[in-house]
């Protein structure tokens, strides 16, 4: 079983990304749910397979492998500007990491190609 099968079919990232929402949902199903105008978008990230060793690899190169740092813009010795990490300002951030992680999976997997450039 390579890494890809054995992510989709036994750990299900879903319920680690989500699970105090959907306690919350259960919990609160008379109530009404928040309306996620990127759902729509999520599911296509989700959805989108890699099935191009050139895609994989541009994937891989434009999607860093670690969220950027925070940074604080000075001038003259004074902090103007402080830029939050930039994974807590893109509400696809993990969806995006998953796009790259099975980008990884397809070179390593069916394409038997040394990721470690990409780590």
């Amino acid at each position: 079983m390579n890494a890809m099968q054995y992510t989709i079919e036994s750990l299900h990232l879903e319920n680690w990304i989500y699970p105090r929402q959907r306690r919350q949902s259960s919990q609160n199903s008379a109530k009404a749910r928040k309306i996620d105008l990127l759902a729509p978008l999520r599911q296509w990230l989700d959805n989108i397979e890699v099935k191009n060793s050139a895609i994989a690899h541009l994937i891989c190169k434009s999607i860093p492998s670690q969220c950027p740092f925070e940074r604080e813009i000075k001038l003259f010795g004074h902090s103007i500007v402080k830029i939050p990490p930039m994974c807590k300002l893109n509400p696809l951030y993990n969806e995006v990491v998953g796009l790259r992680f099975r980008a990884i999976c397809y070179l390593a997997d069916v394409c038997g190609e040394d990721v470690s450039l990409y780590c």
